[in-house]
C-alpha cells in the first residue's frame, strides 16, 4: 500500500458518534429481557462440532487506576484477591462446559483486562492449566494476551509463553514524561523496551503496542517523537486509538480536566493525520482500517487482502467463524445468532457463581435481518468492499434489491471520494478507510439520531 493523506475538512465532516461494531447489533441493543434459558436453548443448539471455539477471560486487577481509562476494572494492591477470582473462573468454565460439545476445538484465546499480568506468574499458570484441562486446542491456536510493562518480570514472560501465549499486545500510550504524569501512568522507554526484549526471546510470533492520542499536553510534534521512537522498536502492529473523554461515564476522567491540558479537537486531528500519513510512509505498515496499522508481511495485512479478515470483540482478527465463550466479570459472549453478557461488578459476578448460576445479567438474540446486516457490516469493515453477487450467494437474497434504500444513500459519500459504486460492488476507496465505521452505520438498523447515540466519534 503506498501512503495514504488525510483530508483533514473530511474528517472535520464525519467525525460523528456511532459504533465500533466489534457485534451488530451493537451492545447497546443487549437487554435483561432475555433469560438465560431461552439464552441456553439456543447455546445447546449451537454445538455444530464442526464450529471452533474463541476463548476470552477477562482480568479486570489494575494495581492503580490510569485517568484515561475506560476499561471494566478492579483496582487494588491485594495481589492475594487473584487466587479467588481465579477460583470462580474455574467454576464458570465448569458451568458452561457442559453446554458444549466437547468436539469443538480451540483457536483462539485471549486474556484481556484490566491487567492480565496482574496476576503473579504461577498463578498466570494455574489459570492456562485449568483452561487447557477443560478445552481441547487446534494445533495452530492464536492466544494473545495484554500485557502492562511496568509490572512484569521476565518470569511471567515464560509462564505466559509455557501455557501456549503467541501474541502480545503492549500498552505503551505515549513516550512524553509530561503526558504520562498527566495521565498517571508513567512507563520510560527502558521499561517498554526490556518487556519487548523479554516477549521476542520467549518465542512469541507477534507483538502489538497501542498508542492513544488526545491525552493532556500531547502536540503533533511530541507525538511525533512518540512515533519515532516506536518505529525504532519496530511492532508488528499498531493500534493508536483516539482518547475519548466520557467523564459522565467514567469519573477519574475528570482529572484530566485541567485548563488547556486536553487537546483541542484541531490538535487531535492534526496528530491523526500525521500517524496515519507518517505509519504508511515507505511501505513501513498497511492501514487496515479504524485504528489499526500492520506490516505488510503481518497476517492481519495477509488476511485482508485474502478477503479472510474477520472482526469481533476482540477488533480484527484472522480467525473467523468462531464462536466467542468469554468468562470473568463483564465479559460478553456469542455464539451463533445470540449474545450475552456477564455480570459488570465484582460481587454480582462472584454471587452468580456462588450460586451456581451463569453469571449472566444480559444478551441479545438475533433476527434473520440482524445475521444478513451483520455478515453485510463486517465484510464491509474487513474487506473494503462488497461483492453484491458473492454477498448474494452467501447470504441468499438478492443483495441489491434486498439492499437498494442503503446502497442509494451513498451519494454524499461518492461525492466525496469515499467511496465507489457501480452495478457490481460497492469499493471503500483509500480516503474512505478512515471513515469505515460512517461507511458501515450506512446498514445499521439501529442507529439512532445523531444527537441520541452512546458511542464513541468515529475518528
Amino acid at each position: 500500500m503506498s501512503a495514504l493523506s488525510v483530508n483533514l475538512e473530511l474528517v472535520k465532516k464525519y467525525n460523528v458518534a456511532g459504533p465500533r461494531y466489534t457485534s451488530y447489533p451493537p451492545a447497546t441493543q443487549f437487554t435483561d429481557s432475555v433469560k438465560w434459558p431461552t439464552l441456553e436453548q439456543e447455546i445447546v443448539k449451537a454445538q455444530d462440532p464442526s464450529r471452533d471455539l474463541s476463548l476470552y477471560f477477562h482480568l479486570p486487577f489494575c494495581e492503580s487506576l490510569c485517568w484515561f481509562c475506560g476499561c471494566t476494572t478492579v483496582i487494588t494492591t491485594k495481589h492475594e484477591q487473584s487466587g479467588d477470582y481465579l477460583d470462580h473462573l474455574e467454576r464458570e468454565m465448569d458451568k458452561m462446559r457442559a453446554l458444549l460439545n466437547p468436539k469443538r476445538k480451540v483457536i483462539q484465546l485471549h486474556f484481556g483486562g484490566g491487567t492480565p499480568t496482574f496476576q503473579r506468574p504461577n498463578e498466570l499458570r494455574r489459570l492456562g492449566e485449568a483452561i487447557h484441562k477443560r478445552f481441547t486446542f487446534a494445533d495452530d491456536l492464536e492466544a494473545g494476551v495484554e500485557i502492562d510493562p511496568r509490572r512484569i518480570t521476565k518470569d511471567h514472560i515464560v509462564a505466559l509463553r509455557e501455557i501456549g501465549f503467541n501474541r502480545a499486545s503492549l500498552g505503551v500510550q505515549d513516550f512524553n514524561a509530561k503526558v504520562q504524569e498527566a495521565v498517571h501512568r508513567i512507563q520510560p522507554r527502558a521499561q517498554v523496551e526490556q518487556a519487548i526484549n523479554w516477549i521476542r526471546e520467549a518465542g512469541f510470533k507477534s507483538l502489538n503496542v497501542d498508542l492513544i492520542y488526545g491525552l493532556p499536553y500531547q502536540t503533533p510534534a511530541s507525538f511525533e517523537d512518540t512515533l519515532n521512537q516506536m518505529l525504532e522498536l519496530s511492532p508488528d502492529r499498531l493500534a493508536i486509538f483516539s482518547y475519548a473523554h466520557v467523564p459522565w461515564m467514567k469519573p477519574s476522567q475528570k482529572i484530566l480536566e485541567k485548563e488547556g491540558a486536553l487537546p483541542p479537537a484541531e490538535t487531535k486531528l492534526d496528530i491523526l493525520k500525521l500517524v496515519i500519513e507518517k505509519l504508511t510512509a515507505n511501505g513501513r505498515y498497511d492501514y487496515i482500517g479504524m485504528d489499526h496499522f500492520a506490516k505488510p508481511t503481518d497476517e492481519l495485512s495477509i488476511a485482508q487482502k485474502n478477503k479472510t479478515l474477520q472482526r469481533n470483540f476482540q477488533g480484527y482478527s484472522t480467525k473467523g467463524g468462531a464462536d466467542i465463550y468469554a468468562f470473568g466479570m463483564s465479559a460478553i459472549s456469542q455464539a451463533d445468532g445470540v449474545y450475552w453478557q456477564n455480570e459488570k461488578e465484582l460481587p454480582k459476578y462472584y454471587a452468580a457463581v456462588d450460586e451456581g448460576r451463569v453469571p449472566f445479567t444480559r444478551g441479545y438474540i438475533m433476527t434473520e435481518d440482524d445475521k444478513i446486516r451483520r455478515w453485510t457490516i463486517m465484510r464491509l469493515m474487513c474487506d473494503l468492499g462488497l461483492d453484491y453477487a458473492a454477498m448474494s450467494k452467501t447470504l441468499g437474497i438478492n443483495f441489491k434489491e434486498y439492499f437498494a434504500k442503503e446502497l442509494a444513500s451513498y451519494g454524499d459519500m461518492q461525492m466525496d471520494g469515499l467511496v465507489k459504486l457501480n452495478e457490481q460492488e460497492l469499493k471503500v476507496t483509500d480516503a474512505g478507510r478512515l471513515m469505515i465505521r460512517n461507511i458501515a452505520m450506512k446498514f445499521d438498523a439501529y442507529l439512532p439520531a445523531e444527537g441520541q447515540r452512546r458511542f464513541s466519534r468515529t475518528i
